[in-house]
């Protein structure tokens, strides 16, 4: 990711304020070779977690850190699931995704250019 698109991340975080995050229960630090930390994750079923926070009304990760649209970064990012790393992954070219859009629009801020 380029320094300009990372500090659009940086300052938006919508994302991490707008979506459920479920995940493998493979990737918990629990498991071998997972890094997710377990206490930030809840069981939704027998094999797939979710980030705490993220299935709430008005979704918040609880890895989460300052506000959005401002100033953000992920407490975890490291160690952060597959979807958050899936997530806007060709931001880095420029290409924005729809869904990227939809945060943007639930977090009250404006929409970014779609390629």
């Amino acid at each position: 990711m380029t320094q300009a698109e990372q500090n659009i991340c940086q300052r938006c975080g919508a994302c991490c304020a707008a979506f459920r995050v479920s995940f493998h229960y493979s990737e918990l630090d629990t498991e071998p070779g997972g890094r997710v930390p377990a206490r930030l994750a809840d069981e939704e079923t027998s094999t797939i977690m979710r980030m705490r926070g993220t299935d709430y009304v008005r979704p918040r990760c609880i890895a989460l850190v300052g506000k959005v649209g401002e100033s953000v970064s992920c407490g975890i990012y490291s160690d952060r699931p597959s979807p958050c790393r899936e997530f806007g992954a060709r931001a880095s070219i420029g290409v924005y995704e729809e869904a990227c859009n939809r945060a943007r629009a639930q977090n009250g801020l404006p929409p970014l250019q779609l390629d």
